[in-house]
């Protein structure tokens, strides 16, 4: 799988106007492969990416019907809620060197540096988390499911410092490449699912397996 990145020429907003914007010359990617059993609910989840010199943006889009969001702290367990996520590997040199950045409905992420070579698993600090600029449609908290038919959208400013503080990093720009993927999950709702961009081949439910990451390619 193969995703191209625009770069930016302008201010990119975040907010849920999916079509609006720089938003509206971004190519989207469809998250529609899964992981286990084929859900039986399986909501039309896209993404869209752009970068510029400083930031990486990203977009999501779900058509769901069962929505939930308990996580409010973070690094908190976003991923049993309605939840979209990002891993990526920054540096095409070091396949098993990947973050995730994984965030619930309400806007809250769990954001994670990961070595598996040498073991190496760090939480993203509170501080730089926050510098995270996030745009979230629905409410922090939503205590009881929502089981109606529900559009939800999930936008961020991924500033590129963040990332080069934690580990090596190729900074985006025409001709460069990162490995990455996309994931929707909802692991404690009514109708649990696991679904992924860059198909997976595992028995069992597994974003953690960075050999089977996609490709970006920035343009």
């Amino acid at each position: 799988m193969k995703y191209k990145v625009k770069k930016t020429a302008g201010a990119v907003k975040l907010n849920g106007n999916w079509d609006e914007g720089q938003w509206a010359k971004a190519n989207i990617l469809e998250i529609q492969n899964y992981m286990g059993e084929k859900p039986k609910h399986f909501p039309k989840t896209q993404a869209k990416l752009l970068y510029d010199s400083n930031n990486i943006y990203v977009f999501f889009k779900v058509e769901d019907n069962y929505v939930c969001s308990a996580a409010q702290q973070t690094h908190g367990p976003v991923w049993r809620d309605s939840c979209v996520e990002f891993f990526f590997a920054p540096d095409t040199n070091q396949k098993d060197v990947y973050f995730n950045l994984e965030t619930n409905c309400g806007g809250t992420m769990y954001f994670r540096y990961n070595d598996l070579q040498n073991d190496i698993k760090k939480l993203v600090e509170i501080s730089d988390c926050k510098k995270i600029e996030v745009y979230h449609s629905l409410p922090k908290l939503i205590q009881e499911e929502i089981t109606t038919p529900t559009v939800w959208y999930v936008s961020y400013r991924l500033p590129l410092s963040i990332i080069s503080k934690y580990g090596k990093i190729q900074k985006p720009e025409s001709g460069v490449f990162w490995n990455a993927n996309f994931y929707k999950c909802a692991d404690l709702s009514s109708h649990p699912h696991w679904l992924t961009w860059s198909p997976v081949d595992y028995p069992t439910p597994n974003f953690h397996l960075p050999q089977y990451f996609g490709i970006l390619e920035f343009k």
